[in-house]
């Protein structure tokens, strides 16, 4: 028997691999190019290279690693299926595996009032079942999204998200999206500022959706990120989401909340919509939901389960290795209570950083909830705007990221031009880790601006 390839090339470095990756694959590639390294080995929250380097991981499959690499149980249920005889994917064919983690997961929501339906095994699937849902409910063909937002990058989910880069290159995306401001503690689209910007961005979706005279006809649904993850990991406050959700029940509007990055104890909550106390129509799920391999799950109010059989379907939405590592998954976050412990880190990196903002003045703003956390880096020798804040500096944002790297931290970019550096470490980190990540953060602002100055 063959034996899988998966041990480095004896002598053989980093280099190696990324000038074959380089040769072999499409220019589309992205990471490598932030994160120049040929993975040999991975547990917990710790990365090792082909020539023994050691990381400290604190991207993480961009959330979808919940509870690190190589988590024992995870590893214990692939072990499980293997043996087991069970087919790895089986279509929406039922299996005594697939029953139990369909409960497993139902159990986080409402009881009775929830249905699930099994997508493709992305997060950009699920939102596009979302909308498709939407729309064959209501009859109607609208979608408003968010400045800001992130929701996918095939042709309808791109067609909803924020970011321009992607967009700008493809042609008649989906028509009949309307975008609306969301709310951003540091750079007020409105150029108010504080808490009047957000009694104002309040006021102006109600006015929007009831205005008879706004232009845009009533939309099918309304899609949301409770905390935008690469638009630059900003919160939806409160009082605004909490109107968002009573002006679409009272004009019988969809509301879609993707939580593909934002769910499953990341925000200190199972689900980052739960700090404003609503219940979503349609929760969209992916990264965490599986455990750390591909899966995509939508919840459904009930009511507003409208398909028809057959009416949205996939190939790969049976992925029986998927449900059984997503199964032990949810079961250590509630056994273990991992969202408490995403808080009380995410308090304590909070607080370190924004006492390095102290020191750096290239620190603009810290923010986020639980273990979703943005760091946004301005140029403080710029004149502020009219609400106090600075330029971003994206050119230095991407010098502390790559200062990171080289102190062996493994940190991601996003947010308006990537001047927001991000967070999303695994939700097992413990007080010893997180005390050395803000160590070598620490370091590698220090030896960016040394570059920059």
């Amino acid at each position: 028997m063959t034996n899988t390839p998966v041990n480095p090339i004896h002598q053989a470095t980093n280099a190696y691999y990324l000038d074959r990756q380089n040769e072999m694959e499409s220019n589309v590639r992205s990471y490598p190019r932030k994160l120049p390294l040929a993975i040999a080995k991975a547990q917990g929250c710790w990365v090792t290279d082909v020539e023994g380097n050691q990381y400290l991981d604190c991207l993480a499959g961009a959330g979808t690693l919940a509870l690190g690499h190589n988590h024992p149980a995870v590893i214990e249920a692939i072990q499980d299926v293997l043996a087991s005889g069970l087919p790895l994917h089986t279509l929406d064919l039922t299996t005594p595996l697939k029953d139990a983690f369909t409960a497993e997961l139902l159990s986080f929501f409402p009881k009775d009032q929830y249905r699930l339906q099994f997508c493709g095994p992305t997060g950009a699937d699920g939102t596009e079942a979302a909308i498709k849902l939407a729309k064959t409910y209501t009859g109607r063909g609208n979608v408003i999204a968010f400045s800001g937002g992130y929701h996918g990058m095939t042709q309808g989910s791109l067609s909803m998200t924020g970011n321009l880069n992607a967009k700008n290159a493809v042609q008649n995306l989906m028509p009949g999206v309307q975008f609306l401001p969301y709310p951003h503690e540091y750079r007020c689209p409105l150029g108010i500022g504080g808490e009047a910007g957000v009694e104002a961005l309040t006021y102006y979706f109600e006015n929007f959706i009831e205005d008879v005279e706004s232009g845009v006809v009533k939309p099918a649904a309304v899609i949301l990120e409770a905390i935008q993850g690469e638009g630059g990991v900003v919160s939806a406050p409160t009082k605004w989401l909490q109107k968002i959700r009573e002006v679409t029940q009272k004009h019988g509007i969809v509301l879609i909340l993707d939580e593909v990055q934002a769910g499953f104890c990341r925000s200190g909550k199972m689900f980052a919509f739960e700090h404003a106390g609503i219940e979503p129509d349609v929760v969209v799920m992916s990264k965490a939901v599986g455990g750390s391999l591909p899966l995509a799950v939508l919840a459904i109010k009930k009511e507003f389960d409208a398909w028809q059989p057959a009416g949205h379907t996939g190939t790969f939405r049976g992925n029986q290795l998927a449900m059984a590592t997503g199964y032990v998954s949810l079961k250590i976050m509630k056994e273990q209570n991992l969202a408490q412990n995403a808080e009380q880190r995410g308090v304590f990196l909070q607080t370190e950083l924004k006492r390095l903002s102290e020191q750096y003045g290239c620190i603009g703003n810290v923010r986020g909830k639980g273990l979703m956390i943005g760091i946004e880096i301005v140029d403080e020798r710029q004149t502020k705007d009219r609400i106090g804040s600075y330029p971003a500096d994206p050119q230095l944002a991407a010098e502390i990221q790559k200062a990171c790297f080289n102190h062996k931290l493994l940190l991601e970019r996003g947010g308006r031009g990537g001047n927001v550096v991000r967070i999303l470490c695994p939700l097992i980190i413990n007080q010893a880790e997180c005390e050395e990540m803000i160590t070598r953060f620490r370091k590698a602002v220090a030896d960016a601006l040394a570059l920059r100055n």
